[in-house]
Order: structure tokens, then C-alpha cells, then sequence
């Protein structure tokens, strides 16, 4: 295989079989979905692999699809220096979401996988050091997922949160929009 043709997913499916599905092709990049137990072994795969070559590892993020189940995904993004091809792997995760570090296949991994932690409370199992990166360690709860108050948790560093009095600025969530000057939809 040489740069400009692209991904022959056979290779891929022929070694994993059925346990990974082959999510097509969208926007120039193929996507697989594979269970949080083949995930280390998938990413090891396509980055030892001399014909696939998926060297770099360009992010890690989090999804929450509430209300559905399976609610969290962890979503890599791959790519192959050498081929010019870029991967998508989803690993729907159950709730509480935890998925196997892949910091032993890509050093990089370390600071994607405790920014997914940060923001969705996914927990990479077998992580070096996983801990918060944006928000301090005292920090309640995890502000990309669905459920968290727009407004965030009231606490003492935080005493208009959730529970505080009404904003000042529109909130659409709560549909409280200040009406300065304009008669209510009830009176």
C-alpha cells in the first residue's frame, strides 16, 4: 500500500473478525467501533503493523449520549504518518465508563486520556497518573457530561451555582431571559 490509496479495511476486519465492526467511511476518515476489551490490542495492531503504520495519535475524547445506553464513548483519532490515512475508533462504554489505558501503545495518551477523565469522568484502568488537568483536584463532577448544571455545582468557589439566584444574562436551559422593559408572556 502507498500514500494516496486508501485504507483497506480487510486487513483489519481479517484480524479482528467480528469482534469490532467496520463503521465506514465519512469525510475522508474510516471509523471502527471495537469493545473497551480489544482497544489496547486493536491500537497496538494498526500502529505495529507495517502495511497500516498508525503512528500518531492526535486525540482522545469523551461523548455523552445521555439518555442512551450505552451512555459514554471514548473516541481515538489516529493517523498514519507514512500512509497519509486517518482513523476513528468509537469504545461505547457503560456507566460508570472505564476503558483500558492505551498510555503503553502511545506516550501521548497520558494527557488525551486525563483531559477525557477531567471533563467526562471516563477512567483509563492502568493509567500512569490519572488525574485532573483543567479543574483542581477538589473539583465535584465532570462539566462536559450532559447532566451537569450549566451553571455548575454550587459550592464556596461557586455560590451562584445550580442552587444560586437567577442569572443575569439569558439561560436557555431554565428559559429564564430577562425581559428589562417588556411585559411577561403571562401578564
Amino acid at each position: 500500500m502507498s500514500a494516496g490509496q486508501p485504507l483497506n479495511s480487510a486487513l483489519i476486519m481479517e484480524r479482528f473478525g467480528g469482534a469490532i465492526e467496520d463503521l465506514g467511511v465519512a469525510h475522508g476518515v474510516h471509523a471502527f467501533a471495537v469493545p473497551p476489551v480489544a482497544i489496547v490490542e486493536f491500537c497496538r495492531f494498526v500502529k505495529e503493523h507495517p502495511a497500516l503504520q498508525f503512528n500518531f495519535l492526535s486525540d482522545i475524547c469523551g461523548v455523552d449520549h445521555f439518555p442512551e445506553t450505552p451512555r459514554f464513548e471514548a473516541v481515538y483519532h489516529l493517523y498514519s504518518l507514512a500512509n497519509r490515512w486517518r482513523v476513528r475508533i468509537k469504545c461505547r462504554l457503560d456507566d460508570p465508563p472505564r476503558v483500558p489505558s492505551v498510555t503503553g501503545v502511545w506516550r501521548t495518551a497520558n494527557w488525551h486520556e486525563r483531559e477525557a477523565w477531567d471533563m467526562y469522568g471516563i477512567r483509563f484502568d492502568g493509567h500512569p497518573d490519572l488525574r485532573r488537568i483543567y479543574m483542581w483536584e477538589g473539583f465535584q463532577g465532570f462539566p462536559q457530561r450532559k447532566d451537569f448544571p450549566l451553571r455548575g455545582y454550587k459550592d464556596k468557589l461557586n455560590p451562584f451555582g445550580a442552587e444560586g439566584p437567577p442569572p443575569t444574562q439569558p439561560d436557555l436551559a431554565t428559559r429564564d431571559i430577562p425581559q428589562k422593559g417588556r411585559s411577561s408572556p403571562e401578564s
